[in-house]
């Protein structure tokens, strides 16, 4: 059998596998505003969106360049060199993307296919000039990296000036609206709305239309000549339309840009970046079917008919459009991605996904301190005016809130599409390189801080959350560039047997990153349903919830606890590191729990009620259990990564059989609490007085040992902390078991709350 045809098909299965992991990154291009501003439902949203992908596949001018805009110079390479390069291009794609979809962080699709292009040439270039022994000079007329650095250079560029242009529109913008929707008249409505749309006109015709067969060639043509006029005609044409809408139905206008946007935005991906996912994969099917003609051997063909650019079969282009509207709808790393890019402009406080760094502290703290300066001085009648029109709009005694409020305005959406599609628009009109996820994403970011959506609480977090995601674009075009340019050098090197590694490295890695994703989200969803919840609870329902949480997490201490001891006394690293691992998880558990008790005292039900005392006094139990636990297993395992001196048979023993009585202990009181039988609490006092007197006499004989010079400074340091660390514990059990013993006993009203029901 031909093995190349074996290589063609494999291509096609991966361009089918990076539309999959390409539209699950790039769609938070044009869901991003319509999703945050609840413009309408999800479903209809992704209708809208869908049917710009479809239209935009099938009226795609469909012109593959494989060169990509002169990266490399396929007529220097024969064809089994293409082949190869593709290969290495489709799988370093599919890794790279996913990667950036389980972490939840858009990038560029140009940016890596350009870079993956030039790392796999380069490599094949230098086995080539190694293998005829030509001068390593020579691989000039192989590459074309002033082309690559062009690009790249343009791409960033346009990052800086669509933040700054987001910044000031978004302001100016905001100053006209204001926050408070009963400013907000109609007639401002059809002004912006007529401005908007304009503007994603223009988009669509240099970008969504750009090559599309139905439009004339001598109107486009028209439109790039004459700009200013096209703008004046779809002006007044929107304005016109804007203006009988609201003045004789009451639908908003704002709802109509947000969505006409999100279709134009769907529509110009699907027609443009379409080439990033099966356009490598076409051009290897080109690539076979000239070979075969040819009859020549694979390894003698130049890839000379590669440099002019061929249409893409319509039948590859439809199908490409199902598979990116079936991803849309299903993918859930899609939904991480643009949940990312919401979380940093929503425009209220809540769970924040990034923490802080000493870079975005530093930013934060160099722009606060100016602005408090600012603040103490008297404002004059001008600022004064500003300031209220950025001020919050407050619910009136009447108003209800609403239980899922979306993460900002229609004003915002509307800004962040005709901003970033106008932006889009006039750069392609200039010919100029950009990356569209560029350039919506860092409007997105330059609207919501022009907005003050990054108040005092929130701005080191989402500048933390900015600068991973640029940092991120950083690494993509020099991870792109190192990734294809290794997977080409494997099966360069060992052929066949290379392309079968590759093809189950990538299978194993997907799914790896599958599973981790489906982790991670169920904990998110967890601590996000926590803290979006509004409805009113009763005090009484908290004990529920924290009287179990508590009783697990005395368990997994327990065990943790006795397994570093173990790790400790046998130097078993491995162990020690498998406690620590599980203790970091429990201290991951409460700082999940930390963002939950904030919105749930806020809907406890009655205004001073013991359950909001109840649940700060679980909260801080539970930070005093997982700190003590941490704080032993990492000695323990310090103790033991340092090689420092074992503790002697008398110590250890005393340690274990410690370690062991406090399992014990905390097993009943774990029992206790989870099952409510309160009335066993003079057992849990009278057995932490035991063990307190015990501990209290290790200590004594570890002092004694050090005055008749039997330990040295590194054993007692670290038997001291085992032990004042163990009574530590040991006092929080009880007092965990006391808090709730109390309750019942001063509150029997409450004894309901003590039957075990098939939720606990």
């Amino acid at each position: 059998m031909d093995v190349y045809i074996i290589l063609v098909i494999l291509l096609l299965v991966l361009a089918f596998a990076d539309l999959v992991v390409g539209v699950s990154n790039d769609a938070v291009n044009f869901l991003n505003s319509a999703i945050g501003s609840q413009v309408a439902s999800r479903r209809n949203i992704m209708i809208i969106a869908s049917f710009g992908i479809l239209i935009g596949a099938m009226f795609a001018g469909g012109m593959m360049e494989v060169a990509r805009k002169g990266i490399f110079n396929p007529q220097m390479f024969n064809f089994h060199e293409v082949m190869i390069i593709f290969l290495a291009v489709m799988f370093a794609d599919i890794i790279l993307l996913d990667i950036f979809n389980t972490l939840g962080l858009p990038t560029s699709t140009t940016v890596s296919i350009v870079f993956e292009l030039l790392g796999a040439a380069i490599i094949a270039a230098v086995i080539k000039l190694s293998n005829n022994g030509e001068n390593a000079q020579e691989i000039f007329n192989y590459i074309n990296s002033s082309s690559a650095l062009t690009i790249i250079s343009g791409i960033f560029v346009s990052v800086g000036v669509a933040f700054l242009v987001g910044l000031v529109v978004m302001y100016l913008v905001r100053l006209f609206f204001t926050f408070n929707p009963a400013t907000q008249t109609k007639y401002q409505g059809v002004i912006w709305g007529a401005l908007s749309l304009s503007g994603i006109t223009y988009f669509l015709l240099f970008k969504g239309l750009e090559g599309a067969i139905f439009i004339p060639s001598s109107f486009v043509a028209w439109t790039k000549q004459n700009t200013a006029e096209m703008f004046a005609i779809t002006i007044g044409l929107w304005s016109v339309i804007l203006f009988l809408l609201s003045k004789f139905t009451s639908f908003p206008i704002l709802k109509i840009v947000v969505l006409a946007g999100t279709f134009a935005l769907a529509m110009a991906f699907a027609s443009n970046d379409l080439v990033n996912f099966i356009g490598v994969s076409v051009a290897g099917f080109e690539a076979y079917e000239t070979w075969k003609a040819s009859g020549a051997a694979a390894d003698s063909l130049l890839m000379v008919s590669l440099s002019k650019a061929y249409p893409a079969p319509t039948f590859m282009l439809v199908i490409a459009g199902i598979v990116m509207i079936f991803t849309l709808w299903f993918s859930k790393k899609a939904r991480t991605v643009t949940e990312t890019e919401i979380s940093l402009g929503r425009q209220s406080e809540g769970l924040e996904r990034f923490s802080s760094n000493r870079f975005a502290r530093g930013l934060v703290r160099l722009t606060w301190k100016p602005n408090r300066k600012n603040n103490k001085t008297e404002s004059s009648g001008f600022i004064q005016w500003v300031e209220s029109r950025f001020q919050p709009y407050k619910l009136k005694n009447n108003e209800q809130a609403v239980e899922n409020p979306p993460a900002f305005d229609l004003v915002r959406a509307s800004v962040n599409l005709s901003v970033a599609s106008s932006l889009i628009a006039f750069a392609t009109s200039l010919k100029l390189p950009l990356s569209t996820t560029f350039v919506t994403f860092m409007v997105a970011m330059a609207t919501s801080l022009s907005d003050r959506a990054w108040g005092r609480d929130s701005a080191v977090f989402r500048v933390s959350g900015v600068l991973s995601v640029i940092l991120g674009w950083l690494m993509t075009a020099f991870i792109a560039l190192c990734v294809s340019g290794l997977f080409a050098f494997i099966m360069l090197k060992f052929n066949m047997f290379g392309v079968g590694f590759l093809v189950i490295f990538t299978i194993l890695f997907i799914t790896m990153t599958i599973r981790f994703h489906n982790k991670k989200e169920k904990s998110n969803a967890k601590i996000l349903e926590s803290t979006m919840k509004t409805e009113i609870i009763p005090a009484r329902q908290i004990i529920n919830s924290t009287s179990g949480s508590l009783a697990d997490s005395l368990d997994a201490v327990a065990e943790g606890f006795v397994a570093a001891i173990e790790g400790l006394l046998t130097e078993d690293r491995k162990k020690l590191r498998e406690a620590l691992k599980a203790m970091e998880r429990l201290e991951k558990s409460n700082e999940e729990f930390k963002y939950t008790f904030y919105n749930s005292i806020r809907r406890i039900q009655e205004e001073l009620s013991e359950g909001s005392r109840l649940y700060l006094m679980a909260y801080d139990i539970e930070q005093d259990l997982v700190q003590s636990a941490v704080f032993v297993t990492e000695t323990a395992r310090k103790h033991v990564e340092d090689m420092l001196g074992a503790l002697d048979e008398d110590q250890a023993q005393n340690i274990r059989k410690i370690s062991q009585d406090l399992s014990l202990f905390f097993k009943d009181c774990s029992q206790i609490t989870r099952n409510r039988t309160y009335v066993q609490y003079d057992e849990i006092k009278a057995r932490k007085k035991q063990l307190l007197e015990e501990i209290e006499n290790l200590i004594a004989r570890q002092a004694k040992g050090i005055k008749n010079e039997t330990y040295s400074a590194r054993n007692s340091i670290l038997v001291f902390n085992i032990l004042l660390e163990t009574k530590d514990l040991i006092s929080i059990s009880a007092r965990l078991v006391k808090m709730y013993c109390r309750l019942e006993r001063d509150y029997p009203q409450m004894d309901s709350l003590f039957v075990i029901t098939s939720e606990d």
